[in-house]
């Protein structure tokens, strides 16, 4: 009798295993499917941009491709390349994204390591007034005065100081730093070492993935920022590459509907110098990525798993 129940036992759980197995595989396939769609639709996009650009203009005219162009020209890149306003807009995107980055993350982390102490004075005062800047916002009219009043108009210092914090990333940091052990900074104030010396020495370090995170958002945001040179920087000589896009752009388009011709020279079109300059700008940021990815990801996970 019992080893009929025990035989019955180890078929129903032999069954119960196959059936697991069965059901893994199917939800296995069915990710890999919606991926593989998912991936489809974004990158067919993007090569097709970067082919286009690689089009004479004959072969964009007629715009029957969608992987590779029947005609291939190098104008539209020799075009954009040979304008010195692109590599002047280009070191201006390169500085305020290092800069801003660096600025921006420096300032944060320090925020965020003086709010993670539970003893701080007035610390339920600076929360309340951070927490205020993430639902409300001065509007663009008196943010414009201000940046007047404080003379950023026309100077590089605009793509900045307005941008130095963010108190969702104080959160993140914030959140970060209270896991680190208290005992750390203990053992390193009884050695003499001051709040600078335990910030740079011990949290900061173990701090690298939220940092990496935090960089990499505010580095995509000042890379592809061009509102900010819309709305307070007049002088071109500090226009971005995202602005000197948005110029071209928007100068095709005024051309296109008073029926000018498109055509800038024999192999080349506005339309092609437009997807020129957009591949130029884009390819810096996506070479940046897969140095952070790592961090990245680590840093994607902070407060995900608590134990």
């Amino acid at each position: 009798m019992e080893l009929g129940k025990k035989k019955t036992m180890s078929f129903s759980k032999k069954r119960s295993n196959v059936v697991q197995d069965k059901d893994s595989k199917i939800f296995s396939l069915i990710n890999v499917i919606l991926l593989l769609i998912f991936t489809v639709v974004i990158v067919v996009p993007i090569w097709n941009i970067i082919a286009s650009s690689f089009a004479s203009s004959t072969a964009l005219a007629e715009g029957n491709f969608i992987f590779w162009p029947s005609e291939i020209s190098f104008e539209n890149y020799n075009r954009v390349l040979k304008d010195p306003s692109i590599w002047r807009s280009l070191l201006v995107s390169i500085g305020k994204t290092v800069i801003g980055v660096a600025a921006h993350t420096l300032f944060c982390a320090i925020m965020a390591y003086a709010l993670s102490k539970r003893d701080l004075k007035g610390r339920a005062l600076y929360s309340t007034m951070g927490i205020i800047t993430m639902f409300f916002t001065g509007g663009m009219i008196p943010t414009y005065l201000l940046i007047k009043s404080l003379g950023l108009l026309n100077t590089f210092w605009v793509y900045i100081i307005p941008a130095l914090l963010s108190y969702y990333d104080v959160i993140i940091l914030m959140n970060f730093f209270r896991d680190v052990p208290v005992s750390l900074e203990k053992s390193a104030k009884i050695d003499g070492a001051s709040d600078w010396k335990v910030f740079t020495s011990i949290y900061a370090p173990l701090s690298k993935p939220a940092l990496a995170t935090i960089a990499l958002f505010h580095g995509v945001w000042q890379w592809n920022d061009f509102m900010t040179a819309k709305l307070y920087v007049t002088d071109k000589a500090l226009h971005p590459l995202q602005m000197k896009l948005y110029e071209i752009i928007t100068q095709s388009q005024a051309a296109s509907s008073q029926g000018l011709n498109a055509a800038l020279t024999i192999n080349t079109t506005s339309k092609g110098v437009q997807l020129a300059t957009i591949v130029i700008t884009t390819v810096p940021i996506i070479m940046i990525y897969p140095l952070l990815q790592r961090h990245f990801i680590s840093g994607m996970m902070l407060g995900a798993v608590k134990e």
